[in-house]
């Protein structure tokens, strides 16, 4: 709210709390809920979003606790590939010996240029099927504090529209209460006004 003193406009802090004959009770419910929303919609936003980096860069650690790296061997030139260097990384065939000492074979994800004959890293799940590399510690940190962060940001501006269905009828209740109050008080006026 702005006062005006002396030509300066001012802003007036806290006026709904302030003693003011004018104050109404509703002006105070709903200074009240507004200070709330605001308290839960942070408290809401910190909890979610904690909530989500953890159960983020859980995930992602079980996943790289589930994933083993193993040499292979290519069994053709990863530029060869049909597609070829798809950003870091261009597919392959490759043979690996597995945990049981058979041979096996599949295509992997290796670093782009690397002749047949060649030995690479490629990862293996719990099963021994290929895998995609796990992300590292820090990238899985990362992740969980952008997730955690989205979701925080999702989780307090759900609380907005609380506030403004509120807000809407604390409104609407006023405007009954100045209709009430007016046809009271407009016919004694009369036709003074004039």
């Amino acid at each position: 709210m702005t006062r005006t003193v002396r030509g300066q406009a001012r802003r007036v802090w806290l006026w709904r709390w302030r003693r003011n004959p004018l104050r109404r009770r509703s002006d105070v419910v709903e200074a009240w809920l507004l200070l709330t929303l605001w308290f839960l919609a942070l408290v809401a936003g910190a909890v979610v979003g904690m909530v989500t980096a953890h159960a983020v860069e859980q995930s992602l650690d079980d996943r790289r606790a589930q994933r083993h790296p193993v040499s292979a061997v290519l069994t053709q030139d990863a530029a060869a590939t049909a597609a070829t260097a798809s950003g870091d990384y261009a597919w392959a065939k490759v043979r690996w010996t597995a945990a049981d000492g058979s041979p096996r074979t599949g295509l992997a994800r290796v670093e782009p240029g690397i002749k047949a004959g060649s030995v690479a890293r490629i990862w293996l799940d719990q099963r021994g099927n290929l895998a995609t590399a796990p992300v590292s510690g820090e990238e899985a940190e990362l992740q969980g504090v952008v997730l955690g962060a989205a979701a925080g940001v999702c989780a307090s501006v759900l609380v907005l529209p609380v506030g403004w269905v509120l807000h809407e009828r604390l409104d609407r209740r006023r405007m009954a209460q100045w209709d009430s109050e007016w046809a009271s008080v407009g016919p004694r006026w009369g036709h003074k006004t004039g």
